[in-house]
């Protein structure tokens, strides 16, 4: 068996990483006879680990002298606790003709900031915010798409010690009211309308409603992306972004030093079971764990031009926005990525030369059934990196980027989540990509796949991915929750001594890692735990079927797997169909994995990062309630589940 992909010697010996490793050997520590072996060191000794990536990556601020301050429950350990720095100063750089931002929309429309035209906006922002009454510890709340302004505001928000959260225009009013409303803001920055697949979306009348029921807001501020001037007359009070900041004139920018745990963002989880959580993220240890994936596991350079398709209410703009810390340009596209066409993307790669294209495994699979090979119509000459999250990539996925995309890419499938703001398992741009592998664990977390009773499990066994020790970018906790009770069933419980991560994974023979699927959507058909995407990886590869999903249906005292698909045009679900994909089943995995039932539905209920949402099917299924569908992109699918004969 060869690697899907394997970087020369010399590409190798160029990367962040190698530089890395080259470092810390001449600091005293190594030298390190392979990526596996520096990652054991970095296990074994966190505090020179984490001081070597503090000086390597160029954080900002004092460092102070003490790396850790450990602690029992181990989750509350400290990193750099007496550091103080902002990290506003990272993300703004020097003034100068850099480039920092180039925002592209899918309509053609492109915008360029330069690092000076960034310190001009943010001074700007920042004043406005001080007037606005903003200080240490307020909450500032962006409703807005992914353009430079809501960077912009951001890092005013954080040079003040404010704490930062969004989301994007997509959702609606009970979707932003149930996440802004347990934060507090006394700022909301809107839009006017948003932009998809050639639609104009108008979210004035949304926003009045959203304003009414956040009592906390004393200054609505509405951005004009659809129009220049966007009519406010319907939203009481509101300004536009250019009369907000028309009274201040750009000058140097200041920031507020504070410790390394102060609070940056307040991220949600996806609310399909419940309310959304409100999820707070830290300063120094969210910075410092991005810079250490994207720098070392990501290969970012100053210079670069990196693009991550998202929004700004997905957990990778915050990761996106890191990369300004690493000299780097961030391209923020805004829109639908496949309008026109689904090369739209790999369109902006060429026009302006990326270095690095992130996206999601399911858009990479999509371009896989529809056969798109930019291969033979793209240069892509500057492209190095192309980053996959969101859920697993299936080894036909893999085989199709090597084939039809980029055969000289390094193609990282990277997996983590919006609860550490960060990756647990990731890319290696030293070593060779093995198909539907993610190569290895991030530098510094201690990755363990444990059996039920905790037993560590080995390659081929699959079973719960936890992380052994402290890591910066724990979360500090979740907002109203009393003790952390919420918090500590959430990630500690379940494995006492490890952070839960709540995906169903194992090892391979490489070192790396296969995901499976989440763990609370592992089916249990007679006791025996399979993972969803073991099944749907072979399902999704079959002519005529569109996409599918996989749950497990409570039945006469047992669990049965059921099997939903989307059709493509002109194709029935016919007995043929259904005996080869049981067939297909069967011979890729195992007769415990073919379904009880198949069944045919129109669509299938996505969240709006584009995540299938197995889990709200599984609850409509069993006739009970789901809780936020405001969480869902397409609500709407749901009733697709309702009541079936099939299932009956």
């Amino acid at each position: 068996m060869t690697p899907a992909w394997s970087p020369s010697p010399e590409r190798a010996a160029r990367t962040r990483a190698a530089e890395f490793a080259r470092f810390v050997a001449d600091s005293g520590s190594g030298p390190f006879a392979d990526a596996a072996a520096l990652h054991a060191w970095s296990v074994a000794e966190p505090a020179a680990f984490w001081s070597a990536v503090w000086d390597f990556t160029g954080m900002p601020g004092e460092r102070g002298e003490r790396v850790l301050e450990p602690a029992e429950p181990f989750w509350r350990t400290r990193f750099f606790p007496d550091a103080r720095l902002n990290v506003a100063d990272a993300l703004l750089g020097v003034p100068s003709d850099a480039v920092a931002i180039v925002a592209a929309r899918e309509d053609g429309l492109r915008r360029t900031w330069t690092r000076a035209d960034l310190h001009a906006e943010v001074s700007r922002v920042r004043q406005a915010l001080q007037a606005a009454g903003v200080g240490v510890g307020d909450r500032v709340a962006a409703w807005l798409p992914n353009v430079p302004e809501t960077y912009a505001l951001m890092i005013a928000a954080a040079s003040l010690g404010a704490v930062f959260t969004s989301t994007s225009p997509d959702f609606g009013v009970e979707g932003v009211v149930d996440r802004f409303a347990q934060v507090g803001p006394t700022v909301l920055v809107a839009v006017d309308g948003s932009l998809y697949a050639g639609t104009r979306f108008d979210c004035l009348a949304r926003l009045t409603e959203i304003v009414d029921r956040l009592p906390s807001v004393t200054t609505t501020v509405v951005l004009g992306y659809l129009d220049a001037i966007p009519d406010l007359a319907a939203v009481p009070g509101a300004r536009s972004w250019s009369a907000w900041l028309a009274p201040f004139a750009p000058g140097p920018v200041e920031t507020v030093p504070v410790p390394f745990d102060h609070p940056w963002y307040v991220l949600f989880s996806s609310g399909t079971t419940g309310r959304p959580k409100c999820i707070v993220h830290r300063a120094g240890g969210v910075l410092l764990k991005h810079l250490s994936e994207q720098q070392l596991q990501c290969d970012v350079r100053p210079g670069d031009r990196i693009c991550y398709y998202t929004t700004t209410g997905w957990m990778m703009w915050n990761w996106l926005a890191s990369v300004l810390a690493s000299d780097a340009t961030v391209v923020a596209y805004d829109g639908s990525p496949a309008h026109p066409t689904l090369t739209a993307l790999f369109d902006l790669a060429d026009e302006l030369d990326l270095t690095f294209l992130g996206t999601s495994a399911r858009f990479l699979d999509e371009l896989r059934r529809a056969d798109v090979r930019p291969v033979d119509t793209h240069r892509l000459t500057a492209l190095r990196t192309i980053a996959s999250t969101g859920s697993p990539l299936t080894p036909d996925a893999f085989d199709h980027v090597y084939a039809a995309i980029a055969p000289d890419v390094h193609l990282a499938s990277i997996s983590g989540g919006t609860d550490l703001c960060g990756c647990l398992v990731g890319g290696d741009p030293t070593g060779p990509v093995w198909r539907g592998e993610i190569q290895r664990p991030s530098p510094g977390v201690d990755v363990a796949v444990l059996a039920p009773d905790g037993t560590p499990l080995g390659a081929g066994e699959r079973g719960e991915l936890v992380c052994r020790n402290a890591f910066p970018s724990i979360p500090l906790g979740f907002l109203d929750d009393p003790d952390d009770a919420r918090f500590r069933a959430t990630y500690f419980e379940r494995f006492p001594g490890a952070w839960h991560q709540g995906d169903y994974a194992e090892w391979t023979d490489h070192g790396g890692l296969v995901i499976h699927g989440r763990s609370d959507a592992t089916l249990n058909p007679g006791g025996v735990r399979i993972g969803t995407a073991e099944i749907t990886r072979l399902v999704e590869v079959v002519p005529g079927i569109a996409d599918c999903l996989v749950v497990g249906q409570e039945w006469e005292g047992d669990v049965r797997v059921v099997l939903f698909v989307v059709l493509r045009p002109g194709v029935a679900l016919t007995a043929a169909l259904e005996a080869d994909l049981r067939a297909r089943i069967r011979a890729g995995a195992s007769p415990r994995h073919v379904p009880a039932k198949i069944v045919a539905v129109p669509d299938l209920p996505r969240t709006r990062s584009n995540k299938l949402s197995e889990l709200a099917v599984r609850e409509v299924v069993h006739g009970r309630p789901v809780a936020n569908t405001e969480a869902l992109a397409n609500p709407e699918a749901l009733d697709h589940f309702r009541d079936l004969e099939e299932l009956r």
